[in-house]
């Protein structure tokens, strides 16, 4: 259940890895290690976690997560298409000698800023597709190839957003990754239930008041306000991918009083759901 430190192995003719992950859903909890990693989604969707931030993703999902960052990818219901992505890892040392060349100052920036983890612009990612599937099967030298037109075009033709917030500790102790982990699950495991202090502080082993500390030095948030923005988050990819009346999505989404959903949702996104809805409908 805790963050785990994962090895990642290359192959004889290969200085770094290419994967395509395929399941139902995504198995892995919320895990770190000393490699980048880009992951490109092919099909699927859900709610990913990087560092101190929660978004939703979608199909052409594109991100950046630096070294050491603790990150997972969840689908949430049942109903989500059977996953299927793209995984490039690669080590520092695999750019080392080259990132002082001028040429690959922009991917040196680029990398730079993903020790808070970087999402790209849908556009440019899912212009991006046939390469990341090129790769999965071509010579060792093409594919490296294709990986440093890909890291170009991300860091001279692509808009960003960069997603761990500016506090956030990228070095988490275990238990702390740990006590993250089960927060997380229990968020997800209990949406329509309340989510009592009592209760998630006892499955820490910690006092209601250590607890308390323990999250707001992390997530520079407190537990109430995370699960609410948690709630906004399902009710948001919801309200894009289903007909679902909005008072529904409310009650779906954990909220049981449709007035405290909306002041919530205003507060996230700047906007009503039913204008949410709109906006997304008219892209």
């Amino acid at each position: 259940m805790k963050a785990h430190l994962r090895e990642v192995t290359t192959s004889p003719d290969s200085s770094f890895k290419v994967k395509v992950f395929e399941d139902r859903e995504f198995k892995a909890e919320w895990h770190f290690h000393p490699q980048y990693e880009l992951t490109y989604m092919v099909r699927s969707s859900g709610l990913r976690y990087v560092g101190d931030s929660m978004h939703p993703f979608e199909k052409g999902d594109l991100v950046l997560v630096g070294r050491n960052v603790p990150h997972s990818w969840k689908t949430i219901d049942a109903k989500s298409e059977h996953v299927k992505c793209i995984i490039i890892q690669w080590d520092e040392t695999l750019l080392k000698d080259w990132l002082n060349k001028p040429e690959l100052t922009p991917i040196k920036t680029m990398l730079q800023k993903s020790s808070h983890g970087i999402s790209f612009d849908l556009d440019t990612s899912i212009s991006l597709e046939k390469e990341f599937i090129s790769m999965v099967n071509q010579a060792p030298f093409e594919r490296l190839m294709t990986f440093l037109n890909i890291l170009h075009t991300l860091a001279t033709k692509s808009s960003f957003e960069l997603l761990a917030g500016p506090g956030f500790g990228r070095d988490l102790s275990s238990k702390e990754s740990h006590r993250v982990n089960v927060i997380n699950n229990y968020i997800k495991d209990n949406i329509h239930d309340h989510h009592s202090l009592e209760a998630i502080s006892e499955k820490l082993s910690l006092s209601k008041e250590a607890f308390c500390r323990f999250f707001k030095k992390t997530f520079d948030k407190t537990f109430s306000n995370y699960v609410n923005e948690y709630k906004v988050t399902i009710a948001s990819k919801m309200l894009i991918e289903t007909d679902l009346s909005v008072s529904e999505i409310g009650y779906r989404s954990g909220f049981n009083n449709l007035s405290f959903f909306h002041r919530q949702f205003n507060r996230y996104k700047q906007l009503s759901p039913k204008n949410y809805r709109r906006l997304y409908q008219e892209i």
